[in-house]
């Protein structure tokens, strides 16, 4: 399967730059039917009506932290965006001129900020991966970089226009509340304490997991060929009692529906081939595209993603190819809103 398959056009001006306000007031293009692919023009607020009482949305609890870091080498500047976690201070990150550093190098991150932060390369991998470790002043890592770091928006609005104070509000969603992700969990960033009152009347309940996002979801796919592609590891965690009222939920008859493409691919990886949800702790690099077998969801809520993307891949494993192309030009053709802070679509095969 070539990846040029997964190609689309999208003309510029569909690209969100900012959120709809209210959240909840973005639009939501529903798909039902695997390879029927039935479309419906609605807005979240109107989700409660879309679902089934008994019907359980997985959210990510993950909170996004400032983890791009600027600094100086000589004359090159040092661009560093974190997106794995290896210990308490050390992270893997990418690197912009990464050839200017050697293991062993002390960088100064802090450019005059209130806080003190030095970054020793420990290793150095492909594609620009450095392996950090950081030293601070003896505050906890996450409070130097609330005051050294920038938030990491995704390049395809970041490079259109400067990243402000709203994004520290707009590019967290309602259910963040452990940090660690260098992205944001974007589906989730349509929910709002209303439209959960109204899930939760019309019967819809809610569980939550966590998988802290890495930068590898903005890194284009470089082979020619789907099975070639290499995902980046991003941790994740579900505990058994979450597990265990999954399972009895769609014992007793309702559906798993992820919110993001993030729960989406936890789930998945921590569901056995009988289906059942285990107790998740660890790494997972799970690469889903057509042909894929499911085990674990019943139907997914996500934004509309970039062409030749794994998450186009993705929900084109979960709806059928063509049914994708034809949503994606039905959502292109009504204006819908592309990317992270863009408009979702219901996705029910």
């Amino acid at each position: 399967m070539l990846v040029a398959d997964f190609d689309f056009d999208l003309p510029e001006e569909r690209i969100a730059l900012r959120p709809a306000d209210p959240r909840d007031s973005a639009r939501l293009l529903t798909v039902r039917g695997r390879d029927v692919g039935a479309l419906g023009d609605f807005t979240f607020m109107d989700l409660p009506g879309q679902l089934r009482a008994g019907d359980v949305l997985v959210v990510n609890d993950t909170r996004v932290i400032p983890a791009q870091l600027f600094a100086q080498k000589g004359e090159a500047a040092i661009g560093v965006t974190l997106h794995k976690r290896e210990a308490a201070n050390q992270w893997w990150s990418f690197v912009k001129n990464a050839r200017k550093l050697s293991v062993g190098d002390r960088i100064d991150f802090s450019r005059g900020a209130a806080g003190a932060l030095t970054g020793i390369v420990l290793d150095k991998g492909a594609e620009g991966g450095v392996l950090w470790q950081f030293e601070t002043d003896g505050s906890p890592l996450e409070t130097v970089l609330q005051a050294v770091g920038h938030m990491p928006l995704p390049p395809y609005i970041a490079r259109r226009r400067g990243i402000d104070a709203q994004d520290l509000a707009d590019y967290q969603t309602l259910h963040a509340a452990k940090d660690g992700a260098v992205a944001a969990p974007t589906a989730g960033l349509h929910f709002t304490p209303r439209l959960w009152q109204a899930l939760r009347s019309a019967g819809v309940s809610r569980e939550t997991v966590t998988l802290h996002v890495g930068a590898g979801t903005f890194l284009p796919v470089k082979a020619d060929v789907v099975e070639e592609h290499q995902m980046h590891a991003e941790w994740g965690s579900i505990d058994a009692e979450t597990a265990h009222r999954l399972n009895s939920a769609r014992s007793a008859g309702g559906r798993i529906i992820a919110v993001g493409t993030t729960s989406l691919r936890l789930l998945e990886s921590a569901t056995g081939e009988d289906g059942i949800i285990q107790p998740f702790t660890g790494d997972t690099s799970i690469f889903i595209y057509p042909g894929y077998r499911w085990r674990a969801i019943d139907g997914l809520i996500t934004n509309f993603h970039l062409p030749k993307s794994t998450l186009f891949m993705l929900v084109s494993a979960l709806m059928g190819l063509d049914v994708m192309r034809s949503a994606y030009a039905h959502a292109i053709a009504h204006e819908y809103r592309f990317y992270s802070y863009g408009d979702g679509s219901l996705l029910l095969p």
